[in-house]
């Protein structure tokens, strides 16, 4: 018989507290729970506020991805406004959201994912010598760079919206400052900058020869094409991810979705889907469905809030704590987002399955959905939006970088909706305004999504189902856990907050 036994897992180097409570028979998962440690109350905190008040508040959520939820309660607001924002305005808000994308892509995989390669669970590796030379923490050489590099491209978010982390520069129908052409210039600069050390360090390659890459085969060849190729951080994640079995980990049940983002104007020379340059949808496996709203519902049932039948759409969603009974069933703070019903994985390579990429629905195919391929996804995803940018940021600057807001007027009552892909995969905030104040506010980060608990049917949440199946070859040092979990990058400071009238809650810390 096989011997079954419960580790509860603090998951550490991720944004915010995560802890893991994994049942393990024979060396491998077999069952896994995920939950989110610390209260979600922005939404409340929201309530009875002024209709604008969403553009200063919910960019605290988060301080890497302040500026999408900024540009998600934005757009919310435009919906309820009916706002119209000129061309210049939609590309400036789009620089800015990618300048945070690409910050965020280049962190997380060399801060946060490849120092796993330098753990002493990988002493006996032939490459342990150099992960560790590159990615130990605080020390690799990999570390520094991308500090530094990273801490260079968000000067764009600062020059166009006054600071960052935290502005507050979107507003319905556009941006409340236009920068004149001497600080987009400055911009070019930057992004020219980046771009360079993009290439030569991550990629070891230039744009469009990793945008050639189509297939596992081909991606075979460019690995082994050149020792820039090989030695770069993408090079090294492929040599030492393999070797270690990361495409053989982490599968999950298989279900994608992106909501769309980065609206494109309408007049450009960039090419998209739907009016996005990230297109929408909805994939079973590699087949790939229209994207409806609609369908999308929260599940509360494994959840510390207020109980209801089923699944509720957000735009009808309540955020009504209630931490206690049924301790059993409940486990998290975070609620379990479903989309058609059915569990969805959001994030890069979800974009990547959803948009059609020829490389990632190819290693889809023959590897399933895996670690590696994540992983691959969110270090690749700048080479995507890298010429976007350069190229809307060449449009403002030809067009003297006018019009830039167009006045909507007074916010009205209604409601509305913001989409737009973060970082991380799919976020959406649902605003209802009623005698010009904020009556109902509710948010789906994409940890909502992937970090979810079980839902009313008792189905797991995407991570908690790509765990099932992985070794556990030390249960002090569950490093393999670290790799599937990290892979989905997890946001928990997003998915779950506790704010009450001005003051914090503080942590809470439970126990076994």
């Amino acid at each position: 018989m096989a011997v079954r036994k419960i580790l509860d897992v603090p998951v550490n180097r991720v944004e915010g507290d995560l802890e893991l409570r994994l049942e393990i028979a024979d060396g491998m998962v077999v069952d896994a729970w995920s939950a989110g440690t610390m209260f979600r109350g922005f939404e409340r905190l929201l309530i009875g506020r002024g209709a604008l008040d969403g553009l200063v508040v919910t960019p605290r959520i988060c301080g890497i991805c302040s500026t999408t939820h900024l540009m998600t309660a934005a757009k919310a607001l435009d919906a309820v406004a009916g706002a119209k924002v000129p061309d210049n305005g939609v590309r400036l808000r789009n620089l800015a959201l990618m300048a945070e994308h690409v910050q965020s892509d280049v962190r997380q995989g060399i801060l946060m994912f490849l120092v796993d390669f330098a753990n002493p669970a990988y002493r006996a590796q032939p490459l342990y010598d150099e992960a560790v030379r590159r990615y130990a923490p605080l020390a690799g050489e990999a570390v520094a760079e991308a500090v530094r590099e990273t801490k260079h491209v968000v000067e764009i978010i600062a020059i166009i919206g006054g600071q960052w982390p935290h502005s507050s520069f979107m507003v319905p129908g556009g941006l409340s400052y236009a920068p004149p052409v001497a600080e987009l210039l400055q911009c070019r600069h930057v992004l020219d900058g980046f771009r360079g050390w993009y290439e030569r360090r991550i990629l070891g390659c230039s744009l469009d020869r990793w945008r050639a890459v189509d297939s596992l085969e081909a991606l075979d060849l460019w690995l082994e094409e050149s020792a820039a190729h090989r030695d770069s951080d993408v090079g090294f994640l492929l040599r030492f991810g393999r070797t270690i079995g990361l495409d053989r980990l982490g599968g999950g049940h298989g279900n994608f979705l992106s909501c769309g983002s980065l609206d494109l104007p309408a007049e450009t020379a960039a090419r998209g889907v739907g009016g996005h340059l990230v297109p929408s949808g909805f994939a079973r496996g590699a087949v790939v469905e229209g994207f409806d709203p609609a369908a999308i519902a929260e599940h509360v049932a494994a959840s510390w809030y207020a109980a209801y039948e089923g699944g509720r759409h957000p735009a009808e969603g309540e955020t009504e704590p209630y931490a206690s009974g049924e301790e059993g069933r409940r486990y998290s703070w975070v609620k379990a987002a479903r989309y058609l019903g059915t569990p969805a994985e959001t994030g890069p390579f979800a974009e990547r399955i959803v948009a059609g990429d020829p490389l990632f629905t190819d290693l889809l195919r023959r590897q399933g959905p895996n670690a590696l391929a994540r992983e691959l996804a969110r270090l690749t995803r700048p080479a995507t939006l890298l010429p976007a940018m350069a190229l809307w940021l060449g449009e403002v600057i030809a067009s003297g970088g006018h019009d830039i807001y167009a006045d909507p007027g007074p916010i009205p009552d209604g409601a509305g909706i913001g989409m737009i892909q973060a970082a991380r995969g799919a976020l959406g905030h649902w605003i209802a305004i009623k005698d010009g104040r904020i009556e109902r506010y509710q948010i789906i980060t994409p940890t909502v999504w992937n970090g979810s608990p079980r839902d009313s049917g008792g189905v797991r949440g995407p991570w908690e189902e790509a765990l099932i199946g992985t070794p556990v070859a030390d249960a002090d040092n569950p490093v393999e856990v670290g790799h599937v979990i990290r892979s989905f990058d997890p946001c928990l400071v997003c998915s779950v907050h506790t704010v009450r009238k001005g003051r914090s809650l503080g942590r809470v810390r439970l126990e076994a």
